[in-house]
């Protein structure tokens, strides 16, 4: 198991573990972590689960496909770490991965 902390736009921190090979959008609402929508269950055609990747982390998450890129234009507040965490697959190497959530997921 991976641990994965999630922190909300208020601070609130919630530390799960998390299995190898899902996805960070998977991992949050398989333990109810508040603040990840994901309307479109990870078909990345959204920007629902659009997180900010703690910078320490953001190269170990792996490069933003075009399709992300695409969809991350329609998020709100959107800065240079943000991703979607439908496409962060969850492997032992993210072990302690830190994301932070918008307040909003527009």
């Amino acid at each position: 198991m991976t641990k994965i902390i999630f922190v909300e736009h208020d601070d609130t921190v919630h530390t799960i573990e998390a299995e190898d090979g899902v996805s960070v959008m998977e991992a949050a609402k398989n333990n109810d972590v508040p603040g990840i929508d994901a309307d479109c269950f990870g078909a990345c055609a959204c920007a629902t689960c659009h997180v900010y990747v703690d910078p320490a982390w953001f190269e170990r998450t792996g490069e933003r496909s075009a399709m992300e890129n695409d969809m991350l234009e329609i998020a709100e507040g959107v800065e240079a770490n943000s991703r979607l965490a439908c496409q962060i697959m969850i492997d032992a190497s993210l072990d302690g991965l830190t994301v932070r959530m918008p307040e909003s997921q527009h």
